[in-house]
Formats: C-alpha cells, sequence, structure tokens
C-alpha cells in the first residue's frame, strides 16, 4: 500500500503543482508525484504527511488535504500490485520544496506543462494528476475550498486569481466580484484595505462560513 500526493499552489498567477525527481528505480530520474509505501504503524493520512515531509520537507498539516482515490490496476507499478490512495492538497502560494530520501530534488511545475505532456510522469500519475485537476476544477464551482490558495486574508482579485488559474479561464472583474458578494457565507470583509504598488486601495477579506457555495460559480463550458 502507498501514498501519492497531488498538491497545488497558485505562484506568479499560475496552477503549480508540486514534483519530485525520483532518485531510485523504478523510474530513476523520472519526474513524479510526491508519495511512497505506508508504514505498519500509520495510519493513510499520517504516511501522507510523512512522505510529504520526507520527500519535500512541506508540512502537509497546514494544507487542505483529502483523499482523491484509490489506484490499483495491476499494471501501474512495475514492483508488483501495489494499491495507491492518491490524496489532494491544496496551499496558498508554498514555499520553494526540497527534496529528500529517494527524491533526488523536489521542484513547482506549471500544471499546464504536466498535462500538455511536456513533463512526463513515472508510474500511473498522469492519471492521479488528471483526476486531482479535475476534482479541484469542480470544488471551485460548488464549493468555499478556493479561499485555501489564499492567505488569512485577500482581496477579490487575488480569489479571482485562483479561479482563473485552476480553471484556465479569464473571468471578467465585476461579474466575478458580483457573483462572489452575492453567495451567502463565501467571504467576509475585515474593515481593511491592502494598498496595491499602483491603483486603489482594495478591501480585504476572510473566507465566511459557508462550505457549500449557493448559488455556485460555474465554469464556462467550452462548446467546442
Amino acid at each position: 500500500m502507498t501514498v501519492d500526493l497531488a498538491i497545488f499552489t497558485v505562484r506568479g498567477d499560475q496552477l503549480m503543482v508540486l514534483l519530485i525527481e525520483r532518485g531510485v528505480e523504478p523510474f530513476l530520474g523520472r519526474a513524479a508525484l510526491p508519495g511512497g509505501y505506508v508504514q505498519k504503524d500509520e495510519t493513510l493520512r499520517d504516511g501522507a504527511l510523512r512522505e510529504l515531509w520526507e520527500e519535500a520537507q512541506v508540512d502537509g498539516g497546514r494544507l487542505h488535504l483529502e483523499q482523491l482515490g484509490a489506484y490499483g490496476d495491476p499494471w501501474r507499478d512495475p514492483r508488483g500490485r501495489v494499491v495507491t490512495i492518491a490524496y489532494l492538497a491544496l496551499g496558498p502560494d508554498l514555499p520553494t520544496p526540497v527534496g529528500g530520501t529517494d527524491a533526488r530534488r523536489a521542484y513547482w511545475a506549471p500544471v499546464s506543462e504536466v498535462i500538455n505532456g511536456v513533463r512526463e510522469l513515472a508510474f500511473d500519475h498522469p492519471a492521479i494528476l488528471a483526476d486531482a485537476l479535475e476534482e479541484v476544477r469542480r470544488k471551485l464551482e460548488y464549493t468555499a475550498v478556493a479561499a485555501a490558495f489564499c492567505g488569512e486574508t485577500f482581496t477579490l482579485s487575488e480569489l479571482r486569481t485562483v479561479y482563473e488559474a485552476v480553471w484556465g479561464q479569464y473571468l471578467d472583474p465585476s461579474n466575478f466580484r458580483r457573483k462572489v458578494l452575492k453567495t451567502e457565507g463565501f467571504v467576509r470583509p475585515t474593515g481593511e484595505r491592502r494598498l496595491p504598488p499602483t491603483g486603489r486601495p482594495a478591501a480585504l477579506y476572510r473566507r465566511g462560513s459557508a462550505d457549500l457555495l449557493s448559488p455556485p460559480l460555474l465554469r464556462r463550458v467550452d462548446e467546442s
């Protein structure tokens, strides 16, 4: 039994995923999601948190972390029949990771490069990443999880950047603001403002009490 983690953050207005460079066979030198074998005396979640720290020195306890699903196709690991439990994690502008144990290095990579095949992943990690990405996109429509990509306080422009990065779509600022503020419990104002490098001060918000968004914020459908 193993665990694998799809860790997302937004850096420089881009959706990024945490990858490691494998330092052992199989797939020596290949990019992969962080993860590894679960020890006999730990839960799946504890194993996921330990592997994340050992391979990338990222503290998963501060992230939004949830199970994505189980992957157990017989061919997924050339070493034998290995079932993995995939986890999905989100965090705000996470720090530069540091590789450790059997990871030569750890780094952030643009999700678009991995999905488009520019970076080839080991095992069945392309399928896990694709499932994780679609799950995050869906959650942004129906839940308040987008705030997990933001700091404790944030502007509506920063929140919109999260949606644009995850969905890969431009969102009209006025329409987005109207929809967010109309959604009960999504955000709550702090009464404070942040002075940007240019332009007018922007109002600061915190995540509200709502877990589910009503009405939801729906993506545009690509009719092509």
